[in-house]
């Protein structure tokens, strides 16, 4: 999603490393390839379509949809993805992705990006729909949830897992919530906090 908001890629990069996550989240994707992302959406969006519910693109999509369609740009083992490859190796960021992705910086109001709000984004974004499980009882078990989300998708460590994150945020869940408005009044609907969310904070709750 940043990307496609014409934030450079190594500050993209930096990012997600500093915030702790165990490889920087362009090169992941390379290594997982960009058509498993798609994969997943497809199969996941004809799931909700069949049940009745209505799909809501990410905004990540397009920018993925465009490396693949566009770019024939598939990932590390297609040779060619965020990354330049030669023999096997990774070279560096793909110059292309300034050219193509690189444009409007700012937030509502036009100011720049705060870096810390990238950092965030990719926090919360894992954090909330984390929540979303939990209040659709597709996750039933908070410490399953903690150990899952840092050995399966590699929520970084230091939080001690995605709801523990959520708990151990500077205010508590009431601050996870009103930093979450904030993300949301920036960056848009996919940063709403879950009403299972609200309703703990409002009670002075954690998850446990």
């Amino acid at each position: 999603a940043m990307l496609g908001e014409g934030l450079p890629a190594a500050s993209i990069e930096q990012a997600s490393t500093q915030a702790g996550y165990p490889a920087p989240v362009l090169s992941l994707m390379d290594e997982l390839t960009l058509t498993l992302p798609r994969k997943i959406r497809d199969e996941s969006r004809h799931a909700a379509e069949a049940a009745g519910a209505t799909w809501r693109p990410h905004p990540a999509e397009a920018v993925i949809d465009r490396m693949v369609e566009e770019f024939d740009r598939t990932g590390r083992s297609g040779g060619a993805g965020f990354y330049d490859y030669a023999d096997g190796k990774r070279t560096g960021l793909w110059p292309g992705l300034r050219q193509h992705f690189g444009h409007a910086r700012t937030i509502r109001g036009g100011a720049e990006i705060p870096f810390e709000d990238m950092k965030e984004r990719m926090l919360f974004a894992e954090a909330l729909e984390t929540v979303r499980c939990l209040e659709e009882k597709v996750i039933t078990s908070v410490p399953d949830a903690n150990i899952g989300s840092i050995f399966g998708i590699g929520f970084p460590a230091w939080t001690g897992g995605v709801l523990q994150y959520v708990n151990g945020y500077p205010g508590g869940l009431p601050g996870f919530v009103a930093r979450a408005d904030e993300l949301r009044e920036r960056y848009g609907d996919r940063f709403t906090a879950p009403e299972l969310l609200r309703g703990m904070a409002a009670d002075g709750r954690v998850f446990e």
